[in-house]
This record gives structure tokens, C-alpha cells and sequence, in this order.
């Protein structure tokens, strides 16, 4: 049983952890790598929706192919590497149009030399023999079609809501199932370990402004972030509110470099 986990697993894999939400959802946790990444697998009546395919240390069809057998389209919360990696084992791909470049010519400002280091480093679980740390290379390929700000998405009895909130990445978004009260946050807010927006293609002031949007979402119960512990208490929105008020207040968006903490989550400028 993973720390800070309350949900039941029901698949311990050799690489990916399985933990159940609720009947028609998942977490896909790769708690071997230090990043400790989520990708969730949400069912509908009619489809599946996958937010995010992880490291791509190992391939992710082998845990969605156990879950369900209804068509899967993969929703990406942003083109990081941690978050693509079993792109190219689905055949239908959506991303914020901002960021459709990225997924089709690669990442930028970012070294290859660079996301192999992080990627490869500090694993605490025997990898596949597939994974070469060498020449691993992220996904790159032609979306199926483009998100934008406020689109609907109906798995069937189960409508997912997209919110654009840029600042971690330019075509960042959050996903809000208002079916289960679940919101989805990717790499905008989760806790442990800080909020990044210091790397040449994040902007503090749009992230500021991305987190103060979320807390304006209605019907929240529950909040699934990108890494870390799995399932916060939506009361860490009212924390993330009095956060962005002293963050302005302050001038720490403009000027506060470092690491900013505050009563729940943190954030890098």
C-alpha cells in the first residue's frame, strides 16, 4: 500500500499502481519514479476518457486494457514528458491548441539531454526491459483534434467540462468531471512538492491567474493532481484563494523568486 493513498488498489504491478476512485474510475500511478505521476482512467456509458499517459517507462495499454473495452481517447493536460509517454499506444489523441505543436515537433526549450536525466533518475522499481534511458525520446505525433476553454466532452451519462489554465504550460488544462464533482488539475495544483513555473515556457502570472480561476468552479468534491498523494479535500481551494491574494499582494508573482509555501500546497517561481 503507497503512502497518502486512501483509495483501494486494485492492480500492484510490476511498474503502474491501480487505485480505484469509484466503479468507472481509475488512477494509474507510477509511484516508482520520483515524480510519482498520476493518469486517470474515467468510463462512460459509451467511451473512455484517459487524462494523461504517464512516463512511458512502461506501456499504459496494459493497465486500461484490464479496466475496460470501450474506445479510449486521450485527454493531455499538458506536452511534458511525464505526461505523454504512452501517447503513441492510443489511437485517439486531444490537446489544447496551444500546445499542438509541441506534441507534433517536440518540446521546447527543453533538451533531450535534459528529460532523459530526469527521467531516468532516482527509480525505486525494476523497469521494463524496453526502457532505455539513453535513447528514450518523448512521444511526437498529430493530435486527433484540438481542446479549447469551456468544451464538453459526453463519455455517455458522464460529461467532462475543459478549463484552459495555462502557466505551468501555454495549453495546460484542467479537466472537471461534474458527473462525480471530480476536477483534474494536472500540474496546476497539487501538494508535497511545489508547483513548478520557473522553466522558460512557464509564466507565474498566468498560473497565478489559472489557480485563482479554479477555485471559482462550482460542484467540486474532490481533487486529482498530476503527482503526489492522490485525492485532496476541495477545502485546498480556499487555500489556494488566500494564496493568490497574498501573492499579488505581495508582488511575488513579479519579483518573489524561490519557493513560496503556504498551508496546503506550494509553489516555484
Amino acid at each position: 500500500m503507497q503512502q497518502n493513498n486512501p483509495h483501494p488498489i486494485i492492480i500492484d504491478d510490476a511498474w503502474f499502481t491501480v487505485s480505484k476512485l469509484d466503479e468507472s474510475s481509475f488512477a494509474i500511478s507510477e509511484y516508482g519514479h520520483w515524480e510519482k505521476v498520476h493518469s486517470y482512467l474515467l468510463i462512460g456509458e459509451e467511451r473512455a476518457a484517459l487524462i494523461d499517459t504517464g512516463l512511458g517507462i512502461d506501456n499504459m495499454r496494459r493497465m486500461t486494457d484490464q479496466l475496460t473495452d470501450l474506445p479510449i481517447m486521450v485527454l493531455t493536460t499538458h506536452v511534458h514528458a511525464d505526461h505523454i509517454g504512452s501517447h503513441g499506444q492510443y489511437d485517439e489523441i486531444y490537446v489544447h491548441e496551444a500546445e499542438e505543436d509541441w506534441l507534433v515537433n517536440g518540446i521546447k526549450k527543453l533538451s533531450i539531454e535534459q528529460i532523459r536525466k530526469d527521467i531516468s533518475r532516482d527509480i525505486t522499481r525494476p523497469v521494463p526491459a524496453s526502457f532505455h534511458p539513453s535513447t528514450y525520446t518523448p512521444y511526437q505525433g498529430k493530435p486527433t483534434g484540438l481542446l479549447r476553454d469551456g468544451d464538453e466532452i459526453e463519455l455517455g451519462s458522464r460529461k467532462l467540462v475543459i478549463y484552459h489554465t495555462p502557466g505551468h504550460s501555454p495549453g495546460h488544462i484542467a479537466v472537471h468531471d461534474t458527473s462525480r464533482g471530480y476536477l483534474f488539475t494536472g500540474d496546476l495544483l497539487y501538494v508535497e512538492t511545489p508547483v513548478y513555473a520557473f522553466y522558460p515556457t512557464t509564466s507565474p502570472g498566468d498560473l497565478v491567474n489559472s489557480l485563482e480561476r479554479i477555485t471559482g468552479i462550482a460542484g467540486v468534491g474532490k481533487i486529482y493532481g498530476g503527482h503526489n498523494r492522490l485525492g485532496l479535500d476541495p477545502v485546498l481551494l480556499d487555500v489556494v484563494k488566500e494564496a493568490v491574494k497574498e501573492l499579488r499582494e505581495k508582488n511575488l508573482v513579479r519579483f518573489g523568486t524561490g519557493i513560496h509555501r503556504f498551508n496546503g500546497f506550494s509553489v516555484q517561481f
